[in-house]
């Protein structure tokens, strides 16, 4: 290979001068030692060779405009994810599935004026593995290729790291050749010379090339992963979802399909089905942008993204479980733009409202939220932080995880993996001097006792439990094993709530039994609400709700303030019918009266409110 038709630069000293006395090597942006004079001015200017300057997007964006790369409106959605998720302008060009890896080296490789690297370029054997360990080729992403008296040649997957091209260029004492590397190509030269070099390890028998079997399976999983149509498709599955409300995303393997289904408005739906031989490409896909191991598919892992869909920034939390099939993978969106951190927008009764924030006035003290998962805790804890923040306040949240970014509040997420726990977390928060504390969710003893002893010395203690129903929730945490005389002395209330779906506004009707549920509801609701005339609709389903009748959620609720005659209950080891009884004799709604004033008044369904409170 002729050094001359490739880009030198001269990143190492001359051979035989002294170690000691080397002067700093010149910068990457001087720009290549034998590059023609009529062509170092269509070479990018030193800032336009920097990715991470901010002339880089506009300049690689013009050039791949200008060569039909990729069209306008492609350019300007990569433009904007990229200053709006602050990644590299063209690694998001390949996120977003908009060229592939290997049009995305060809395009650098006419970009920077550095030759592709070909088949006919790759050595019979690895070079300098005196010099060059096989795992800093591997690290790296960069492969000696040629060696001569003068010259190293390199083939790298990403020209502008110019740190490795660097080492290498000062451990051989010679100038460096680069070649741009496509990452299929440079994964399958890696498998073809480093898993049979005798210096990386025995080879495996039985596995092609003498390569390890593991690895040559990772190698393939990264290559079916880094496919334009797999990405494209992963981005599809990702963008309808946010488009269509969906909460989450369910990718889950069968022994003849994988099926795709979006959770929306708390129902899943099956949106699609998906070959089998897509299911490892897919799964891989999405544990590479979350960061995930792709090598282990025995254990469960859990991983976050942030992608910029529609211009919007939304975070991902990704799950991914081994099954019979493959891997699970759960993928729950967290749009804040679509979250409304408001009481009366959630669907809280304005007479909830009125008590819940009675309660969370109170300088200490536990106020407790309960629910199943996904019944919308979280966001009414945030909706109340949000309403008690202020400059005099400090508040702190331990979360597990940190669902969304609270302008003004000290959010810990919880790492049990290095030991920051719930437990661990809040003992070190109370050194802090907070004034209200969030705790996500009361799961132990070692937890609610520091949560009582908080609220014990002078703090305002808010968290989650999942229990049934308002009164349970003194039976779960007296089984957790806290004294009664201290949640009689501690906990202010508890709101219990679930989510029931709103009927769309475009195509409910009325329904077809409303004379009976009238009367039958009239006997239920009257003793807490002067009804109206009645409006109970049921769903029908068109075009704009996807034929499901319903469109969007609201809350329905009931809330227990803990007076003194109910802390007496309490501090008396009363079960909780007894507590719920005396609670609905000083005036608390249940929970499935408050979904049936909605159903009352042409809101949600009865059939929904029966579903969500389990009355039957």
């Amino acid at each position: 290979m002729s050094a001359q038709s490739s880009s030198v630069t001269p990143f190492a000293r001359p051979r035989g001068s002294a170690r000691r006395s080397i002067p700093a090597p010149p910068d990457l942006e001087q720009g290549p030692r034998t590059q023609p004079p009529e062509r170092v001015e269509e070479s990018p200017s030193p800032v336009c060779r920097d990715p991470q300057a901010g002339a880089f997007a506009d300049c690689l964006g013009a050039f791949l405009l200008a060569r039909n790369i990729i069209d306008r409106p492609a350019l300007d959605r990569a433009q904007r994810a990229a200053q709006a998720t602050r990644e590299r302008f063209d690694h998001v060009l390949t996120k977003l599935g908009l060229l592939s890896e290997a049009d995305l080296a060809g395009a650098l490789s006419q970009y920077l004026s550095l030759p592709i690297v070909s088949a006919a370029d790759l050595p019979a054997e690895p070079l300098l593995l005196d010099l060059i360990e096989p795992d800093f080729v591997r690290r790296n992403r960069i492969l000696p290729l040629a060696l001569s008296a003068e010259t190293v040649t390199i083939g790298v997957i990403d020209p502008f790291a110019d740190e490795p091209m660097r080492a290498i260029g000062f451990l051989t004492e010679r100038s460096v050749v680069v070649r741009v590397f496509p990452p299929a190509e440079f994964d399958k030269a890696l498998r073809m010379l480093y898993a049979t070099s005798g210096r990386d390890g025995p080879a495996s028998a039985g596995t092609p090339d003498g390569a390890d079997a593991s690895e040559i399976d990772v190698q393939r999983l990264r290559d079916l992963a880094s496919e334009a149509p797999v990405i494209r498709l992963v981005n599809q599955i990702i963008a309808n979802a946010v488009e269509s409300r969906a909460s989450d995303i369910h990718i889950e393997p069968t022994v003849d399909v994988v099926t795709v289904r979006y959770r929306i408005d708390g129902a899943l739906r099956t949106v699609q089905t998906l070959s089998p031989a897509l299911r490892a490409a897919v799964t891989s896909r999405i544990k590479i942008v979350a960061k995930l191991d792709i090598a282990e598919r025995r254990m469960p892992q859990d991983g976050r993204i942030k992608i910029a869909v529609r211009g919007t920034d939304i975070d991902f939390r990704v799950s991914t479980i081994p099954t019979a099939f493959g891997e699970s993978v759960v993928m729950r969106i967290l749009d804040r733009s679509r979250v409304a951190l408001d009481f009366a927008k959630l669907g809280f009764d304005p007479q909830h409202v009125a008590t819940f924030i009675e309660l969370i006035r109170h300088p200490n003290g536990i106020v407790l939220v309960t629910g199943p998962t996904g019944s919308g805790k979280t966001t009414t804890l945030y909706t109340a932080l949000q309403l008690l923040d202020n400059s005099e306040r400090k508040i702190f949240t331990v979360e597990d995880p940190i669902e969304y970014q609270l302008a003004g509040t000290n959010q810990v997420q919880v790492h049990a993996a290095i030991g920051l726990t719930f437990p661990h977390a809040l003992r070190s928060i109370l050194r802090q001097d907070p004034d209200i504390i969030m705790i996500g969710e009361i799961r132990d003893l070692e937890t609610a006792r520091i949560a009582i002893q908080a609220s014990l010395t002078g703090h305002l203690v808010l968290s989650t439990l999942h229990t049934n129903s308002a009164a349970a929730t003194i039976t779960r945490l007296i089984d957790m094993g806290v004294e009664h005389y201290l949640l009689a002395s501690t906990v202010r209330g508890i709101l219990a709530q679930r989510l029931v779906r709103r009927l769309c506004t475009h195509c409910s009707g009325p329904h077809e039994r409303s004379g009976f549920w009238a009367d039958e509801l009239r006997g239920v609701v009257t003793s807490t609400q002067t009804l109206g005339p009645a409006d109970i609709r049921q769903a029908r389903g068109c075009d704009l709700c996807g034929g499901t009748g319903y469109s969007g959620r609201t809350t329905i609720a009931e809330i227990l303030p803990l007076d003194s005659a109910i802390n007496s209950l309490v501090a008396s080891q009363a079960g909780d019918a007894e507590v719920e009884r005396l609670a609905r004799e000083r005036g608390m709604a249940s929970m499935y009266a408050n979904g049936m004033v909605k159903a009352w008044h042409g809101v949600t369904t009865v059939e929904e409110v029966l579903r969500a409170t389990k009355v039957v």
